[in-house]
């Protein structure tokens, strides 16, 4: 009997060859993409479930979330790379516009201004600029056709800066920050010098007493927490001190699953959503830690392979600047809650409880899966 996957159908003959298209490059789904998904999917409900003290109210809502996500993804990944090239300056426009209009009438939650109540859904207009930022900046780079120009290094800036600094002002630093490295990952991939880079970092660090008096006041304590925890250990610093216990006392191997005590008795705080790499990290151990960074790297590896065999300048920059989002993503998340970066509320990919960000981040896959399937197969 023939699997699934031995099915080939024949299109069209071209001059140059003949193509072969698998039963789920018809239906625009990579494959090796979905199933390191779905391990991650798999994993974090495995996690979340412990991490919310066995809560299954809390486990549901998750994988109602993840069904809605997988949604989005089997419908972005239809939609042809041509056709998200075409859309990326309007979608960009209605992003911009919807964060300014967020600072005007937005939806206040846990002290920031940051969603859009449109009745039967709040919308975070921030979220919808993750894929704008580098789409826009991919369609404008295969207009003007690359290498950069110093021009085009400034339009790129401007591009990124607007919503960044939109973003900001909700204030969501976390996710400018995203917004930062989704831009700049498309700068780079479009080869961006490493001279031009030194030199805004360098900027950067001379500009760091002035932009140190723009930040919010609780921005300013994250970053003395940072440097130094234990100057307010049961104020500011509590958050990422609990964290590194909860890490440290996983050890080699592990407590085992239900048995981290940091998140059960509520000494870890937001143990199901910031902080739930704490809890895998007491639970699994370092050794449970590698194999979870090991199904994010199949992830980023697989985003990587998409990026190398497309087959124009929109396609692959697009892939290169989601893949090495997703990355930032979690490195930052991991970082932050083990204290060797500051925390900066960004949540950990595909795990953490929530669901606008998987929606976005299963949005961004299934523009991946669209570049893979969509490409012209020719064989001789």
């Amino acid at each position: 009997m023939l699997s699934v996957d031995s099915i080939r159908y024949r299109l069209k003959p071209r001059d140059t060859g003949t193509q072969y298209r698998t039963i789920w490059q018809c239906i625009h789904i990579d494959i090796p993409l979905l199933f390191s998904i779905l391990l991650l999917m798999s994993l974090g409900l495995f996690i979340l479930y412990s991490a919310s003290g066995q809560d299954m109210r809390t486990v549901n809502q998750q994988i109602m979330h993840i069904g809605f996500a997988l949604i989005v993804m089997f419908f972005f990944a239809q939609i042809p790379p041509t056709t998200y090239q075409r859309w990326a300056p309007f979608i960009y426009a209605v992003g911009v516009a919807a964060l300014i209009t967020v600072l005007i009438m937005g939806h206040i939650g846990k002290g920031a201004q940051r969603w859009l109540n449109l009745g039967f859904i709040r919308l975070q207009p921030s979220e919808i600029m993750k894929l704008a930022i580098p789409m826009t900046l991919a369609w404008h780079y295969q207009k003007i056709h690359l290498p950069l120009t110093t021009k085009a290094i400034i339009v790129s800036g401007i591009i990124i800066a607007i919503p960044a600094l939109l973003t900001a002002k909700q204030p969501d630093l976390g996710t400018a920050i995203i917004l930062i490295v989704a831009g700049g990952s498309t700068l780079l991939l479009a080869g961006l010098s490493w001279w031009f880079i030194s030199g805004s970092l360098c900027i950067i660090a001379l500009c760091m007493p002035f932009i140190w008096f723009l930040l919010h006041e609780y921005q300013r304590q994250r970053v003395l927490t940072f440097l130094n925890p234990e100057r307010d250990p049961l104020g500011a610093g509590y958050h990422i001190i609990q964290s590194k216990i909860a890490i440290g006392s996983g050890g080699l191997f592990g407590k085992g699953w239900l048995n981290g005590t940091q998140s059960h008795l509520h000494f870890l705080p937001e143990h199901a959503t910031d902080f739930i790499y704490a809890a895998c990290g007491e639970e699994f151990g370092f050794i449970g830690s590698l194999i979870l960074i090991a199904v994010f790297m199949l992830v980023v590896i697989r985003g990587l392979y998409i990026t190398i065999k497309a087959q124009d300048t929109f396609s692959r920059l697009l892939a290169g600047s989601l893949t090495l989002t997703f990355f930032v993503s979690f490195f930052v998340n991991m970082g932050m809650v083990s204290g060797i970066l500051p925390v900066v509320g960004i949540p950990l990919p595909l795990i953490s409880y929530g669901g606008s960000s998987m929606v976005t981040l299963m949005a961004s896959f299934g523009i991946l899966m669209s570049i893979q399937t969509h490409r012209k197969l020719l064989t001789s």
